[in-house]
């Protein structure tokens, strides 16, 4: 880590000498200037934490740089030194932006701790700024769990659209939580105290779905025997979630197509349309584009519904998100099942965020409410995991032991009598371990990341296969 950039101003030669002298010796990089003005042209050419200004300067004064300072470089800490220690001045400089000031003569103490004191609050205000960030991207999206990078992206576009009235198509395999991000996305919209309606494009049998959709009049078709409103017409002034629209039959795109332009539905035998006014969001786990050119899609209905395209990630795009998704649903249904009693060992994490997940977050969670439900006793451990999940470790062993890059299955796998043994899988993933450290300069969190695997499991494997530090840095310098 760099160590923090500290500007010292000062016009007395003698004072800036002793002040860098005692600033040195706690490593800080410094910079000094005589004046106010020459203070400003070191500001303009590169970021400072921290800058220790006299009051009493020639030209422009202490103040008026403070004040510069803080207009300018609002994330620049300012402390101020006056030999004139009056309550006035000290007021004057915490009004305009100062941290805090110190007195001349100043001791060496009184500064080093003040000098402390005033990056630690810097690095605070960076902290709370960076949570409050992450906060404001994901308000209105409490139910999508998880701070990846890539969700965080995902759920910045879905926020930047919630505030209007575009149609927006989501993307993502089948569990991600396309219909909580279209939820999320109502909820941050001026439409959020209107009905969001949601129509299952493939649950919903073809014959029925036109009507479901739209909805029919009186003496429509045998068995009408009353006016129906749809769906679309039942979420008038709301939001209309469309899932799995991949699903829906070509005769009835035409409908939405309609939908979309003209905001209108024609029920069932009526003669007809009725205008509605709705905003129309869509899902689907399929290839669209694709879907277009084998005639199975509309063309005009998929530009129509790609004006803001989002894609969720899936759940191996995100494995930082597993643990805190294992511990949500574990909370969550401890409380369901009445089970608060139940603890969960870390063998069990282990194994979770090692497994690739096909079916996604949905998957998880049916996994967790299983071992959760069917666990007795008080502790979930390793013998409780599902049976598409590692079986448990052998006694004494950590949990990751038996589990190769990426997904675990059998170490020492036992040939069929017709077959030969492909590959010693030991020797096979240490020399994979290897090539990446040495692909990734002996750094042990990009490797992890290159393996997919987590720098815990990594660490583990290292010293299972007795690689040592000693050969990772000779890695790192073309040994």
């Amino acid at each position: 880590m760099k160590p923090e950039r500290i500007l010292i101003v000062e016009d007395d030669d003698a004072l800036l000498r002793i002040t860098r002298l005692q600033l040195e010796r706690e490593g800080y990089e410094l910079s000094s200037a005589a004046s106010a003005e020459e203070a400003i042209l070191l500001l303009n050419k590169g970021p400072y934490h921290l800058v220790i200004a006299d009051l009493n300067l020639p030209g422009i004064s202490g103040i008026d740089l403070l004040k510069v300072i803080r207009l300018e470089h609002p994330e620049t800490i300012v402390v101020v030194m006056t030999a004139y220690a009056t309550v006035q001045t000290a007021v004057e400089s915490m009004k305009c932006g100062a941290y805090d000031y110190l007195t001349k003569p100043i001791h060496a103490f009184d500064l080093k701790m003040l000098v402390q004191r005033s990056l630690e609050h810097q690095k605070l205000l960076h902290e709370v700024e960076a949570l409050r960030s992450t906060l404001d991207r994901k308000q209105g999206f409490d139910e999508i769990i998880g701070s990846s990078a890539v969700l965080l992206q995902t759920l910045d576009i879905a926020a930047q659209v919630a505030a209007t009235d575009v149609t927006v198509l989501i993307c993502g395999e089948t569990g991600t939580g396309k219909e909580l991000v279209a939820r999320a996305i109502h909820s941050r919209s001026t439409r959020r105290t209107r009905p969001f309606v949601t129509v299952n494009c493939g649950a919903i049998p073809r014959e029925l779905l036109e009507s479901e959709l739209f909805g029919y009049v009186k003496g429509a078709f045998t068995g009408a025997l009353s006016h129906k409103k749809g769906k679309i017409e039942a979420a008038d002034g709301g939001t209309v979630f469309l899932d799995e629209i991949g699903e829906m039959p070509l005769e009835l795109q035409t409908h939405i197509l309609r939908l979309i332009q003209e905001r209108e539905v024609e029920k069932i035998g009526a003669s007809t349309a009725t205008k509605v006014d709705v905003r129309i969001l869509a899902a689907t786990h399929r290839d669209l584009a694709s879907m277009v050119r084998q005639g199975l899609f509309r063309e005009d209905l998929y530009y129509r519904l790609l004006v803001v395209p989002i894609r969720i990630p899936a759940l191996r795009e995100r494995p930082g998100d597993i643990e805190k998704l294992v511990q949500h649903f574990f909370v969550k249904f401890r409380a369901k099942y009445g089970r608060v009693d139940l603890s969960m060992k870390p063998e069990v994490i282990h194994y979770l965020c090692e497994f690739p997940w096909p079916g996604n977050v949905r998957q998880l969670e049916n996994a967790m409410e299983r071992m959760v439900l069917l666990t007795r006793g008080q502790e979930l451990t390793a013998t409780n995991l599902p049976d598409f999940l590692v079986p448990a470790a052998p006694s004494g062993s950590p949990p990751a032991s038996s589990a190769p890059l990426p997904v675990p299955v059998s170490e020492n796998p036992t040939p069929r009598p017709s077959e030969e043994p492909v590959v010693n899988l030991r020797a096979f993933e240490k020399n994979m371990i290897l090539h990446a450290l040495k692909q990734c300069a002996g750094n042990q969190t990009i490797t992890a990341g290159q393996l997919g695997i987590s720098r815990r499991t990594l660490a583990y494997r290292l010293k299972k296969y007795g690689i040592e530090v000693d050969t990772l840095k000779a890695m790192k310098h073309g040994a």
